[in-house]
């Protein structure tokens, strides 16, 4: 089992069950489990027209979460990624469907039309006013003859939903959501497939690939293009959207199809503002997980061509949490720093030598990369090797500007360097350790002396001391041992990152946190950064 869930016959009920829970008393269900699983409104008294929509589950928030005062008025839950049955939609029509009638919102898939039309056949019979609108807006496949229904979606259900609401008839209704319809075009693009509970995963798509115009059920894309970064992701998104889009202004609507990071979410807004359709994109829905597929390492962008009263009805209140509104994009405002936080700079000052040496201290830590992140996997977030690497790549690019001929004021300029480009505590422990060191040089002090001043400073300021499992297991002796040479210093650090292997309880750091099984055998990365660096610079030196 590699779900949370109980049985997979049951798992679609339970988390109906859990999401009426979450409601805080805004949602009920009909009975009929399991056949008949429907999420009404507690609150609807059939004044105004219904909006009825649905589908297979498996897309939450989508269709239940939307349910709510200015959207959706029931919610009918089919198997995961099936449609529901025929009395199921019928039991959700005939629940709330009052003398204004019904608008059933239904996405392009063959059991979706079949069922949700011969339920609103049905209902008619019965004497209602039922309407049905199909939704077509994927443009992965031009050729397809009949569009998928994907996550613009849920642009009708807002603007049907919030029209409904301030009480306009059943052809009005109709009508404002076949008109939004025809505007609506999505495509969407994932790294991987979904995982269907009780199904073996299906391993489509290779490593360093990414699908494009995949379907919200898992359903292969159009096509499979080289993955290379979130940028060049959106920009063959882009190039889709932009073939059908005009020249108007649109709203967009971001949306995580379930497995992507919000820190990846918010990347892939950035690209958008930046594509070639980003200076059209005048108001944005989301970014967030609206219409999911399960744990899809994916996103879908969907574009509407908004008139004025479409976006106001957008942006009128509702009363449903998973709706995100939707905001106008501005330009970005940035605010200078307070007085005192902007450096100053020292005086540059050529010295090719150090320059020289320095450069390729900084590329001993970028080749260390993978292995100090493997290191720091075992026992941290899995990111010192890059923490490090990308302070040295930094200090590559800043060598220029810098005080090269003068020690102490390069201290002190390695120190700010750090301080801005090196994240985490080990950026801040080894600013605290060049400062010092800059002040220790600026007394008169020689270079071992310098750096044990430093030393010292970090460790009073950090806490962590010799046995702690830190990069002072390694650094401590190492600067000892430069009292005889520095071949006796790289042998030092050698065995003071090795002696980490054996230590089963860190006392500072992300390590300290980690059970004694999981840190015996592995060395501290930050130790074995230090060693590494001692073992370059006694090479060179012999």
């Amino acid at each position: 089992m590699t779900h949370f869930m109980n049985k997979k016959d049951d798992m679609v009920t339970d988390a109906i069950d859990g999401t009426i829970a979450a409601s805080g008393g805004a949602l009920s269900r009909l009975d009929g489990y399991p056949h008949i699983r429907v999420v009404v409104r507690s609150d609807w008294d059939k004044s105004k027209v219904a909006l009825v929509s649905g589908g297979g589950s498996g897309h939450e928030p989508a269709h239940a979460g939307f349910v709510g005062q200015g959207m959706l008025t029931a919610a009918v839950c089919g198997d995961i990624f099936a449609s529901p049955s025929v009395d199921a939609v019928l039991a959700g029509i005939l629940a709330v469907t009052g003398p204004a009638g019904c608008l059933l919102i239904v996405k392009n898939y063959t059991g979706d039309r079949l069922n949700f039309g011969l339920a609103a056949e049905r209902a008619r019979a019965f004497g209602h006013r039922v309407s049905m609108v199909v939704v077509d807006d994927d443009i992965a496949l031009p050729a397809l003859p009949q569009a998928r229904g994907v996550a613009g979606t849920l642009f009708v259900h807002k603007i049907a939903g919030a029209l409904a609401e301030q009480g306009a008839s059943l052809e009005d209704v109709t009508a404002a959501a076949d008109q939004v319809i025809g505007k609506i075009h999505s495509i969407g693009m994932s790294l991987d497939t979904c995982t269907v509970p009780g199904s073996p995963k299906e391993k489509r798509i290779p490593p360093g690939m990414a699908e494009l115009g995949l379907g919200i059920h898992g359903e292969a894309g159009v096509e499979q293009i080289p993955y290379e970064s979130a940028r060049q992701a959106m920009m063959a998104m882009a190039n889709k959207l932009q073939n059908v889009m005009g020249g108007a202004p649109c709203v967009a609507l971001l949306n995580n199809l379930g497995g992507v990071s919000v820190l990846e979410m918010s990347v892939l807004v950035a690209e958008l503002r930046r594509s070639a359709i980003g200076g059209q994109i005048s108001h944005l829905v989301g970014p967030g997980a609206l219409m999911t597929s399960l744990d899809m390492r994916g996103f879908s962008i969907s574009v509407l061509q908004a008139d004025p009263q479409e976006l106001a009805l957008l942006s009128a209140p509702s009363g449903v949490r998973a709706w995100p509104g939707v905001v106008e994009l501005v330009a970005d405002t940035v605010v200078v720093l307070p007085d005192g936080l902007s450096p100053i700079k020292a005086t540059p000052s050529a010295h090719e030598p150090t320059k020289a040496f320095l450069t390729r201290c900084c590329n001993v830590l970028i080749d260390a990369e993978g292995d100090l992140n493997a290191l720091d996997a075992k026992s941290g977030d899995g990111d010192t090797g890059s923490t490090l690497a990308g302070a040295a790549r930094a200090l590559i690019e800043a060598l220029d500007h810098m005080p090269l001929a003068d020690p102490t004021q390069l201290y002190r300029a390695i120190e700010q360097e750090l301080s801005q480009t090196m994240g985490g505590s080990s950026g801040v422990l080894l600013a605290i350790f060049f400062a010092a060191a800059g002040d220790a040089s600026s007394s008169g002090l020689p270079m071992r002396d310098a750096l044990v001043a430093g030393l010292q400073r970090m460790q009073e300021i950090g806490g962590a001391n010799l046995g702690d499992r830190t990069m002072v297991d390694a650094l401590r002796p190492a600067l000892d041992g430069m009292q005889v040479d520095m071949a006796t210093a790289a042998k030092a650090a050698r065995d003071g990152a090795d002696r980490t292997a054996a230590m089963t309880h860190a006392r500072a750091g992300r390590a300290s946190y980690i059970n004694a099984d999981q840190l015996e055998g592995h060395v501290d990365p930050g130790a074995e950064a230090v060693a590494r660096l001692f073992e370059h610079l006694a090479k060179e030196l012999a």
